[in-house]
């Protein structure tokens, strides 16, 4: 992977050659950014040894956090994403294939069909998360306990706004 342009460096840029850019630009924004692309090479990388992409991680992961049925309508499925997915239809039908999950009739509306995680599907999810929250405590370990909790309320302060 070629190694990006600093942040810092970034901003010196902007403030030399750009001056009325730097009067609004938020280093702050900037670095959640950067550190969004990094998080989302890590979960990249964890999920190309599993052949699976970002939208079936979304997918499994949402099902997961349903408790025991593990089960959603599509639209509810689509709701819960972290991630948007456009063409679930399509990201349904090949992890449906891969076994992980399984389309079941939905008692409510027989029109429709739930989507519900397989066992398969489940210790799969248990695993990629695991690696995943590995990384991210890996990651986050340069902050101490406090600065940690410090950041995540300032990012809730910054999410409540738009969420």
């Amino acid at each position: 992977m070629i190694k990006q342009e600093t942040v810092a460096n970034i901003l010196n840029k902007i403030e030399e050659n750009w001056p009325l850019s730097a009067e609004k630009c938020s280093p702050a924004v900037l670095r959640i950014h950067r550190i969004h692309d990094y998080h989302q090479q890590d979960l990249i990388t964890i999920l190309d040894k599993y052949d699976l992409q970002r939208a079936d991680f979304g997918v499994l992961a949402a099902l997961r956090r349903q408790g025991k049925a593990c089960c959603l309508t599509p639209t509810e499925l689509y709701r819960s994403m972290l991630f948007s997915s456009g063409g679930l239809t399509k990201v349904l039908s090949r992890i449906t294939t891969l076994g992980l999950i399984e389309r079941i009739d939905n008692p409510e509306d027989k029109r429709s069909k739930l989507v519900k995680l397989t066992e398969r599907g489940k210790v799969l999810i248990d695993e990629i998360i695991q690696k995943l929250h590995n990384h991210e405590q890996e990651a986050i370990s340069v902050l101490t306990e406090q600065e940690q909790h410090q950041l995540n309320e300032l990012l809730t302060k910054l999410l409540s706004t738009r969420e």
